[in-house]
């Protein structure tokens, strides 16, 4: 359930923040993993653009017979996971493999029982060919689950900064525009394009987060999660926001500074994810 990155380079600190999505956004991941509508428990399972591993270990948290193949194209993303991996003694039940997923021949990933992409597709060159690439990975009857992410989330409340009230929202505007040019599959429905691709789509679901801020450990991973996801809004939005809202924007990252996100006591993550949950019926 990651956000929002996880096929690609690991820059602007990528890795630190799938981390913190898999623990700020633990219990509604593992809903969504729980509505999963699998006809029997999978024992072979694939994880597409697995990032850090936040799809991949509450996938073994909910399938605890599970073996998951998990591909990403960064060594440092699968590093990262098995190390993870290893600690929490699942390094049995987990193989990695690094894979451009653009390119022409993938990997032999074995015939698996479900195929998850968590805000892994729209990153793909050719996202319908992705998708009939895992068609034909699946078992008949398998399961193709698609989770995917309103954009970034949203931390601040409107009226702030004090001096720029709605800094986010036109940070987001910006941002917007710069991956509409670069990534333009982001926000794709897919029903029609798995239906395209030979899937039943057998039910589709969003879950909104709200999180508030409310104890000390959540409060410090909220404010880790604002601080890294706004840096990289700002590499996206930066070319195009006005001078007044950048340099606002820089005094809330500015960790030491007084005007600084950490120091604020009103952030909240506010977002949407949608899963289509879609089966190889042939």
């Amino acid at each position: 359930m990651t956000h929002t990155h996880t096929h690609g380079h690991d820059h602007h600190g990528e890795a630190e923040i799938l981390d913190l999505d898999a623990q700020v956004l633990a219990e509604h991941l593992t809903a969504l993993t729980g509505w999963l509508p699998v006809q029997a428990p999978p024992r072979r399972i694939v994880d597409l653009g697995c990032g850090t591993g936040t799809g991949t270990f509450a996938l073994l948290d909910r399938f605890p017979e599970a073996h998951i193949t998990a591909v990403d194209t960064s060594a440092a993303h699968l590093q990262r996971l098995r190390e993870k991996a290893c600690a929490r003694g699942a390094e049995g039940r987990v193989r990695t493999v690094q894979a451009d997923l653009d390119a022409a021949d993938w990997p032999d990933l074995g015939s698996p029982d479900l195929v998850w992409a968590s805000a892994s597709m729209h990153h793909m060159a050719d996202p319908d060919r992705a998708l009939k690439a895992v068609h034909d990975l699946l078992v008949p009857g398998g399961l193709f689950a698609v989770v995917e992410l309103s954009g970034f989330p949203r931390f601040l409340p409107g009226t702030a900064p004090e001096d720029r009230p709605g800094l986010e929202e036109r940070c987001h505007e910006a941002s917007d525009r710069f991956h509409a040019e670069h990534v333009p599959h982001r926000g794709a429905d897919w029903g029609p394009k798995l239906t395209g691709a030979g899937f039943t789509v057998e039910d589709e679901r969003s879950i909104t987060v709200d999180i508030g801020t409310t104890d000390g450990p959540r409060r410090e991973a909220v404010g880790a999660y604002a601080l890294g996801s706004l840096r990289r809004l700002r590499h996206s939005a930066a070319g195009t926001l006005a001078p007044e809202d950048l340099a606002a924007l820089d005094r809330l990252l500015d960790t030491e500074g007084p005007g600084s996100l950490l120091r604020r006591d009103d952030l909240a993550v506010r977002t949407e994810r949608t899963v289509w949950a879609a089966r190889r019926t042939g």
